[in-house]
C-alpha cells in the first residue's frame, strides 16, 4: 500500500479525486491502485516548552509551570522534543496516520511546495521514526490539471532534504531567541512588577515598525507652502492648471515646493492681472492599464480593511470560513497574485459560480468573456499558492453572513476583471503661458472603459492617483484662452497616517522599503517580508494581546508598554534586518552549503551574549 500525507484536507481531496475513491475511511480514503490518503491539518506537532528542558526539581508555580530563573538560562536542548498538539482532532488524526504508517509499503509527501510544507509532513514521518521509502508530491495548484501533472512526475522524497532543514533551522531558532530572551529580559527588567518582557523575531520588528510610525507623525512639522492655480476656460469647458516653476525660481526648497511667502506674494501679484493664456504645446498619450491581479491575502487584508475597517484577523477567518466551510474560495494564506494557466479554462465555470451566488455580480458575471487571458494567468510567478479566487462551486448568498458576503464579493469582482478587456485612456497635458509662467492642465480622457466597468461606482484596486481626472477640452498650440481666476493657496505638509490593520500587513510584506542595506533589502524582499501570509494576522493580534500594540479606531498604535519594550531589547532584534540575516544564512543550509547545526551554533552564540548581559544587570540589581 502507498500512502499519500496531504498538509490539508483540501488537497487530499484533490488527490483522491484523481486517484479514484474506493472506499472512505475515518481520516483516510482508500483509492484505486493500493493507494491511501490521509491528510493533516497544518501542523500536527509543536515544538516543546522550555519547562521540557529545564530541571526536574525546578519549582512549580501556581499554574502547575515551572518558575522562571536566571540560572537556568540559556536553554539550548541537545535533543529536541516535539509534541502533539493539544487538539482531539489532531489527536486522532495523528493517530489514523501511525496507523497508516505500519501498513503502508511507500510514502509520498504531499506537503505545500514549501519548506514549511516540507517539514510538515516529514516531522511526522520522522516523529513515528518511519524509515520506509518516500516520493514527493508537488504542485502549486490544486485544479485537475496540475495534480495529474504532479501524480505523474514524484522525485524523491531525498531531494527536499534541504528545504526541510531550513524550515526546522528558522523554527528552532524562532524558539530560541523568543524564550530565552523573553525569559532573560522579563527576569531582569519586568519581574518586581510581574511584567512579560516578550520577545520574538517577527513580532518585535513589527512592533518596532509601528513605533517609528507614531514617532514620527509625534515629531513632525507641517511645513507650510503655496500653491499656484489657475482656472481657464476654452469654449464651453473649462480645467485647472498648475503653476510650474522655473529651473532657477527662486523661494523653493528642496522638495521643489515654493515656501517664501514674499516670493508667493510677488507672483500672485504679477498674476492677477492676466486675463489671458496662450497653450504653449499640448500632449496626448494613450495608455492602457492592464487588469488587477488576483488577491493574495495581504491585498485582500488591506482592501478590506480600508473598504469595511476589517482587522486582518476578521479577513483571514472570513476567508477561512469561505474556503472551509463554504467552498466558495480557494486556499486564503497566499502570497501570490497570480493564477495557474491550467485554471484558465475552468472560468466559464467559475464565472457560473459567481453568477449564482452573488446578486451584485450577476450582470457582471454574464457580460465578463472567458475567452480574454489576463497578465494575471503566468505558471512562472506561481509561488507555494496561486491567488485567492472564488471556486466553481456557488453558494446559497442568504447562507453567508454579511462579513463574508462583503469578502466573497470583493474576491468575486477581482475574479471577474480578468474577464473584461484592458483599460484605454488618453493621458493628456496643456502647458500654457500665463503672466509670463508656466502653467501645466493635466487630464485624461477614457477610450475604453474595458475592466473598470466591474468598479464602476466602486474602489477601484489600481486608481491612478498620478493622473488627474479631468476632461481636457480639444486645443492647439497658440490658441488663447480666457483666464477664469488665479488664486494661491495656503497648504501644509502632511505626516503619514497611522497605520491601520492593512497597511500595516502590506508594510510587513513590504519591509525591504525600510531597509538600506542592498544585501539584506534583497533578502527581504525576495523573502515577501516579515511573517507569512499565515500569520502576520496572528502576530498582530498577539502583539494587541499582549498589549505592545491598541487600536483608536481604524488606527492603531504602540502602548506606553510596547514603546518600553523596544528600550529593553537588542536593536539587532528590533531591526527587520535580524530576518534577512537569517534567510541569508538558510539558504545556505538548504544549498547545502553550510549545515543545521552551524546556523543553530550561531543563533545560540548571540543568544548567549544577551543572556549574559541580562545576568549582568540582574547580578548588579541584588
Amino acid at each position: 500500500m502507498q500512502l499519500w500525507i496531504a498538509e490539508k484536507p483540501s488537497v487530499a481531496k484533490a488527490i483522491c479525486a484523481e486517484l479514484g475513491i474506493v472506499k472512505k475511511g475515518a481520516g483516510f480514503n482508500e483509492c484505486k491502485g493500493g493507494n491511501t490518503v490521509t491528510w493533516c491539518f497544518g501542523h500536527l506537532l509543536e515544538q516543546a516548552a522550555p519547562d521540557a528542558y529545564t530541571p526536574e526539581d525546578v519549582p512549580l508555580t501556581k499554574k502547575g509551570g515551572k518558575i522562571w530563573r536566571m540560572q537556568d538560562l540559556p536553554i539550548f536542548p541537545s535533543v529536541w522534543k516535539l509534541n502533539v498538539k493539544p487538539d482531539k482532532g489532531v489527536k486522532a488524526q495523528l493517530r489514523t496516520i501511525k496507523l497508516l504508517l505500519g501498513k503502508a509499503d511507500s510514502i509520498v509527501n504531499c506537503g505545500d511546495p514549501d519548506r514549511e510544507g516540507q517539514l510538515l509532513v516529514d516531522e511526522i514521518l520522522e516523529f513515528y521514526k518511519c524509515r520506509k521509502p518516500v516520493s514527493r508530491f508537488w504542485v502549486s495548484a490544486q485544479d485537475p490539471a496540475s495534480i495529474k501533472k504532479g501524480l505523474q512526475s514524484l522525485k524523491p522524497n531525498s531531494q527536499f532534504q534541504g528545504m526541510k532543514l531550513a524550515a526546522l533551522g528558522r523554527s528552532r531558532a524562532d524558539w530560541l531567541l523568543g524564550m530565552n530572551l523573553t525569559r532573560a529580559l522579563t527576569l531582569t527588567h519586568g519581574a518586581k512588577e510581574r511584567k512579560l518582557i516578550a520577545v520574538g523575531r517577527v513580532q518585535t520588528p513589527t512592533l518596532a515598525l509601528v513605533a517609528e510610525r507614531d514617532k514620527t507623525i509625534k515629531n513632525f512639522k507641517a511645513v507650510p507652502y503655496f500653491v499656484l492655480k489657475a482656472e481657464v476656460s476654452a469654449g464651453r469647458g473649462s480645467f485647472s492648471a498648475l503653476w510650474k516653476p522655473s529651473d532657477r525660481q527662486e523661494g523653493l526648497d528642496s522638495e521643489g515646493r515654493l515656501v517664501n511667502p514674499a516670493v508667493a506674494k510677488s507672483l500672485s501679484d504679477k498674476l492677477k492681472p492676466a486675463k489671458t493664456a496662450v497653450v504653449r504645446k499640448t500632449e496626448t498619450v494613450p495608455k492602457k492599464m492592464a487588469q488587477p491581479r488576483a488577491f493574495s491575502l495581504a491585498d485582500i487584508q488591506l482592501e478590506a480593511s480600508n473598504k469595511y475597517g476589517f482587522s486582518a484577523q476578521e479577513t483571514l477567518d472570513t476567508c477561512q470560513s469561505l474556503y472551509e466551510i463554504h467552498k466558495a474560495a480557494s486556499y486564503p494564506r497566499s502570497d501570490c497574485q497570480y493564477l495557474p494557466e491550467s485554471q484558465f479554462n475552468d472560468a466559464p465555470k467559475v464565472l457560473a459560480a459567481i453568477a449564482k451566488t452573488c446578486p451584485t455580480l450577476k450582470e457582471l458575471a454574464l457580460k465578463a468573456d472567458p475567452s480574454i487571458k489576463s497578465q494575471t494567468w503566468n505558471d512562472k510567478k506561481i509561488t507555494a499558492h496561486h491567488g485567492i479566487i472564488p471556486t466553481q462551486l456557488p453558494v446559497d448568498w442568504a447562507a453567508l453572513n454579511e462579513r463574508e458576503q462583503k469578502i466573497y464579493e470583493l474576491i468575486g469582482r477581482r475574479y471577474l476583471a480578468q474577464f473584461f478587456p484592458v483599460h484605454q485612456f488618453n493621458s493628456c497635458s496643456i502647458d500654457l503661458e500665463l503672466g509670463g509662467e508656466t502653467f501645466i492642465g493635466k487630464g485624461k480622457t477614457v477610450t475604453a472603459l474595458g475592466w473598470k466597468i466591474v468598479y464602476q461606482n466602486q474602489t477601484d484596486p489600481d486608481n491612478d492617483k498620478t493622473e488627474s481626472d479631468q476632461i481636457l477640452p480639444s486645443v492647439k498650440s497658440g490658441d488663447i484662452l480666457k483666464v477664469l481666476k488665479t488664486e494661491t493657496k495656503n497648504e501644509l505638509t502632511k505626516p503619514p497616517a497611522y497605520f491601520t490593520e492593512g497597511t500595516l500587513i502590506a508594510a510587513m510584506e513590504k519591509i525591504h522599503t525600510v531597509v538600506d542595506n542592498p544585501e539584506y533589502k534583497k533578502y527581504l524582499k525576495e523573502g515577501d517580508g516579515i511573517g507569512t501570509p499565515a500569520t502576520r494576522a496572528a502576530i498582530i493580534s498577539e502583539l494587541k494581546r499582549k498589549g505592545y500594540l491598541e487600536t483608536k479606531g481604524k488606527k492603531i498604535c504602540a502602548s506606553s508598554d510596547g514603546v518600553e519594550l523596544l528600550k529593553l531589547v537588542p536593536e539587532l532584534v528590533r531591526n527587520p534586518i535580524l530576518t534577512a540575516v537569517f534567510e541569508r544564512k538558510l539558504r545556505d543550509v538548504e544549498s547545502g552549503k553550510s549545515t543545521l547545526s552551524s546556523f543553530i551554533e550561531s543563533q545560540q552564540k548571540f543568544i548567549l551574549q544577551e543572556i549574559n548581559k541580562a545576568k549582568a544587570i540582574d547580578n548588579g540589581l541584588q
